[in-house]
């Protein structure tokens, strides 16, 4: 939403106009008092009403009138963006939950309050819908049951798929992963797009990236754009991070030179994470890179504590690639926080692991949907027989 303040620029010049005018009237009062013999006393109480008017017209002053303005600005601003957020976080919910009317009721009732300009109490209602969505999801958590009998293991599989608890210091986890050696597998990114896009992009359903390219595993790909998301408009389905796809086309080129955002490069029986793009280069002797964030594990370390960002501190299915070796794993994390997507790839023994879309996106096919399907992706990482 952009707002416009062009106005404020005339206050100054309106203010110097009423202040001129102002003195003119003090002037010509003292003159008159003169003129008509008027005694003093009467002079100043004249001088004494102007000068009060004096004092409200500087309680009126641009500077003041401006940070009041602005003051509004963003006020309006913070509220409105939380109110997208909120509406953001009503859909995801509704992906996974059939969630009572009492939720639509909270955010109507925040938008009539916006409408009337009653930004703080919209405010307040955006904040006990967030409580409520927040309460709503710690309550999916923990009733969700485990997507299949897992057995508990702290050891990832040499090959194949499996579904297995496992145990970390802060929790225990089930873990959906595949494991495939990269001396017998191609690992590939698929774009549905053939280049650069900015809005209106095609999506596909990871099955058809899995079938299309002879794959025999795939999980979804980078952070994007959804088309349903409000804050998306102008750019839905787009993704602004470095990728190069199976063709050795490199999408977003331009705006990634100096990015640190972490990626992932996939070469012929090897595979490197760095963790800022800007460290690769645009080498097409590769079969392909993927860039998203954050990178979890880096040499065996955990490089991910935390952030800002609240959806990163929500738990939910966490996709990834990692590896250990020369074996090169795709996965999820059920019912986990980003943090804790990192401790439970630590202790399945990941030498490296970078963090890749989720909620909504999340989807995992070995010979079929693991987990999934998710909503249609632009990008998904495959692996393919060699």
């Amino acid at each position: 939403m952009r707002l416009q303040t062009k106005n404020l620029t005339t206050r100054p010049i309106l203010f110097i106009i009423v202040l001129s005018f102002v003195l003119a009237i003090i002037i010509n009062s003292i003159l008159l008092v003169s003129k008509t013999g008027g005694d003093l006393a009467t002079a100043n109480n004249k001088l004494l009403s102007i000068e009060n008017e004096l004092e409200q017209l500087k309680e009126e002053d641009p500077y003041k009138v401006n940070e009041e303005l602005k003051n509004k600005i963003k006020s309006v601003e913070t509220v409105y963006l939380k109110s997208v957020e909120s509406y953001e976080e009503l859909l995801k919910l509704k992906e996974s939950s059939d969630i009572s009317e009492e939720f639509d009721n909270l955010y109507t009732k925040a938008l009539t309050e916006l409408s009337k300009q009653d930004y703080s109490q919209a405010e307040s209602t955006l904040n006990e819908l967030t409580q409520k969505i927040n309460a709503e999801k710690d309550k999916i958590t923990q009733t969700l049951p485990a997507p299949l009998p897992s057995k508990a293991s702290n050891v990832p599989p040499g090959s194949g798929f499996s579904s297995q608890t496992v145990s970390t210091d802060v929790g225990s986890f089930t873990v959906s992963l595949i494991a495939s050696d990269l001396s017998s597998t191609k690992v590939i990114v698929d774009t549905a797009s053939e280049g650069d896009c900015r809005d209106g992009c095609p999506v596909l359903p990871l099955g058809d990236y899995v079938s299309r390219n002879g794959a025999f595993a795939g999980i979804n790909g980078s952070y994007f754009c959804p088309a349903e998301y409000p804050s998306c408009a102008g750019k839905t389905n787009s993704f602004d991070t470095l990728l190069m796809n199976k063709n050795k086309v490199y999408f977003n080129s331009d705006n990634n030179t100096y990015s640190n955002v972490p990626a992932v490069i996939f070469g012929s029986g090897w595979i490197r994470f760095v963790s800022r793009s800007l460290e690769w280069g645009r080498d097409t002797g590769i079969d392909s890179m993927i860039s998203n964030q954050p990178l979890l594990i880096q040499g065996n370390n955990i490089t991910f504590g935390g952030d800002e960002d609240p959806k990163k501190g929500s738990r939910a299915g966490r996709s990834f690639v990692g590896n250990k070796g020369n074996t090169v794993y795709i996965g999820v994390v059920h019912g986990a926080t980003v943090v804790e997507s990192a401790h439970t790839l630590h202790a399945l023994g990941m030498e490296n692991a970078l963090n890749l879309d989720s909620g909504g996106s999340t989807a995992l096919w070995s010979g079929g949907y693991r987990v999934g399907p998710g909503r249609n992706i632009p990008n998904a990482i495959l692996f393919v027989q060699k």
